[in-house]
C-alpha cells in the first residue's frame, strides 16, 4: 500500500487535513480520486482547538523554524491532527494523507513560506504514507506558494456539471478566488485557472472578537448585522498596494497589521462591520482580474456561514454569490479535500501549481512524501 501508491493509476482513497490561519480547528477529510477526477467524496470530521491550542499556535505567529514558540505550536498541531486522523483511518480505507501543517509566516517575495508540522510525525503515529510540505517548491522555484486549492476547485467544477466559467471563493483568514474553466482538461494548461488572495477575509474578525470579547468569532456574522461600516476607512484600506498588482499574488495572514489599531476607537459592532466591508471590497477588488464574468461565485470556507459578509457580497457583486454547499458540495471540508486530491498528485508525479495560480515559472509539483519508518 504505502510504496506503490505513486505508481497506481486507478483511483485511491485519500485523507486531506486541513488548519487554516484563522486557528478554528482542524478538518479532515477523504476522497476518491486518481489526481485528475474525483470519484467520489468520503466521510469527514472536525476538531475545534481547545482556547489553551489556541493560544500557543497563535503565539508562533509570524516566526520561522527558529523561532522560540515553533517547537511548540508544531507539537500542538501534531497531536490535533493525529487524534482527528486517527477516528477516520480506523473505519475507513485510507491509502494516502496529505497533511498541510500550520502556517505561521508566508513570504514569498524572500522566496520563504513557513508551514510548522512534521509529516513523518503524522506517517509515523497513523502507518499511512503522508504527502507533506506542499508549498515550498513552488515558492522556491518563483511562485506564490498560494493558494494551492486551484486545480482541486477545477476537479470540483467538473465533478459538479459546470459547463461554463465559475469562480470559487475561499473566505478562510485570508480570502482568495479562484476562476475556473471547466471546459479545459488540465487545470495546469493555459486558461484552464486563474487564482489568488483577496485579501484579509476571517483572520482580522475573529482577531477584534478574541481581543474585544474573548470569543474566537462573530458567530454568524450577528454583531456586524448591528454594526455600521465606517466607509471612510474602508476606502483607504483599498489604497493598499496589494490591491492594484497583478495575479497571481498572496497575502500573509498578518500582511494587513494595522487593521485592528485602525478601528481601535469604532464601537465593537461597528469595527466588525467595518472588517467585513474591508473582505467584501477585497472581493470586489480581485473579481476584476477573472478573465470573463463567472457564471455564479461558490463561497466556502467559514466566512458562507457570516451573514453579513454573504450579504454585502450578493449587494456588491453582479455575479450571482452562492453558498456552495448548494452545489452537493461541502463548504466546511473543501480546503481538507483539496489537500487529499493534492496529495495524489504529488505521489503520482503531476503538478500542483501552474503560472497562473501561483506565478511560477511553470507547473511545479510540490510537497514530499514521508513513509512510516515501522
Amino acid at each position: 500500500m504505502a510504496r506503490a501508491v505513486g505508481s497506481e493509476n486507478g483511483p485511491i482513497w485519500a485523507l486531506g487535513m486541513m488548519s487554516g490561519t484563522s486557528l478554528d480547528g482542524v478538518d479532515a477529510a477523504l476522497v476518491q480520486t486518481d489526481g485528475t477526477r474525483v470519484f467520489a467524496f468520503g466521510p469527514s470530521a472536525y476538531t475545534d482547538y481547545t482556547d489553551a491550542q489556541r493560544a500557543e499556535l497563535r503565539a508562533a505567529l509570524g516566526q520561522w523554524p527558529d523561532g522560540s514558540e515553533v517547537k511548540n505550536a508544531a507539537r500542538v498541531g501534531e497531536a490535533a491532527h493525529i487524534a482527528l486522523a486517527q477516528t477516520l483511518v480506523a473505519g475507513n480505507p485510507t491509502d494516502l494523507l496529505g497533511y498541510h501543517g500550520q502556517t505561521l509566516a508566508h513570504d514569498p517575495a524572500n522566496a520563504r513560506t513557513h508551514q510548522a508540522g512534521d509529516g513523518q510525525v503524522l506517517a509515523d503515529a497513523l502507518e499511512v504514507p503522508v504527502v507533506w510540505d506542499f508549498r515550498s517548491q513552488d515558492v522556491a522555484e518563483g511562485g506564490e506558494g498560494a493558494p494551492l486549492a486551484p486545480f482541486f476547485h477545477h476537479a470540483c467544477a467538473r465533478f459538479i456539471g459546470a459547463e461554463a466559467p465559475i469562480a470559487f471563493l475561499n473566505l478562510g483568514g485570508v480570502g482568495n478566488v479562484t476562476w475556473v474553466d471547466p471546459r479545459i482538461d488540465a487545470p495546469e494548461a493555459p486558461d484552464a485557472c486563474l487564482a489568488f488572495d483577496t485579501g484579509p477575509a476571517n483572520a482580522p474578525i475573529n482577531d477584534l472578537m478574541q481581543v474585544r470579547r474573548g470569543i474566537a468569532l462573530d458567530q454568524g456574522g450577528a454583531l456586524a448585522l448591528s454594526g455600521t461600516a465606517n466607509t471612510e476607512f474602508v476606502q483607504s484600506f483599498l489604497a493598499h498596494p496589494y490591491f492594484t498588482r497583478q495575479p497571481p499574488k498572496s497575502l500573509d495572514r498578518d500582511a494587513f497589521p494595522d487593521l485592528l489599531t485602525s478601528v481601535a476607537d469604532l464601537p465593537d459592532a461597528d469595527a466588525v462591520r467595518t472588517l467585513a466591508a474591508c473582505a467584501v471590497e477585497a472581493v470586489a477588488q480581485g473579481m476584476r482580474h477573472c478573465p470573463s464574468p463567472p457564471t455564479a461565485l461558490l463561497v466556502t470556507g467559514g466566512g458562507r456561514k457570516n451573514a453579513a459578509l454573504m450579504q454585502e457580497l450578493s449587494a456588491r457583486l453582479s455575479v450571482p454569490v452562492q453558498d456552495i454547499d448548494d452545489t452537493g458540495l461541502d463548504g466546511d471540508m473543501l480546503e481538507a479535500q483539496a489537500f487529499a486530491y493534492l496529495a495524489v498528485r504529488v505521489a503520482r508525479g503531476l503538478p500542483t501549481s501552474a503560472p497562473s495560480t501561483t506565478g511560477v515559472a511553470v507547473p511545479v509539483g510540490g510537497g514530499r512524501v514521508s513513509y512510516p519508518l515501522s
